[in-house]
């Protein structure tokens, strides 16, 4: 939620970042399996879910997982999912510390970097498909 209340970002494009800092070669791969199977599951029931991907520091012992949404209502969907229910209580019993963070589209990045006109829209959608007008910018 924003200051004002309202959820950041609804109706655009969502990217979510989930961090597992295992503390051994055992649990960065019982976070790896799980993922494999929680995954398919995710792609047949949770509505809107565009894709995710997981990057490995091994040194690190450290999972990033990855994943985009159509939207924000669209993570909800994941209450459907019964194995990832189960598994997102597994990093507490196992001593793997976790973090998680919500990165909503921002804008075409010429206007976001350099404050140029937009050219385009959002890139998780074909063009024209969804309204990518910001509340309180101009479209």
């Amino acid at each position: 939620m924003s200051i004002s209340g309202e959820r950041s970002g609804d109706k655009k494009g969502q990217i979510f970042v989930t961090r597992f800092e295992c503390q051994s070669l055992f649990r960065l791969l019982l976070v790896l399996a799980l993922h494999v199977k929680v995954k398919r599951e995710v792609r047949r029931a949770a509505e809107g879910f565009l894709g995710g991907t997981t990057l490995v520091q091994w040194r690190r012992r450290t999972v990033l997982s990855i994943s985009l949404w159509q939207d924000l209502d669209s993570v909800y969907s994941m209450g459907r999912v019964g194995h990832h229910i189960v598994a997102s209580r597994m990093p507490a019993r196992t001593g793997i510390r976790t973090a998680c963070g919500v990165y909503p589209y921002a804008g075409d990045w010429k206007h976001v970097m350099f404050g140029a006109p937009a050219t385009a829209g959002e890139p998780l959608f074909a063009t024209g498909s969804v309204s990518t007008t910001v509340k309180g910018s101009p479209s």
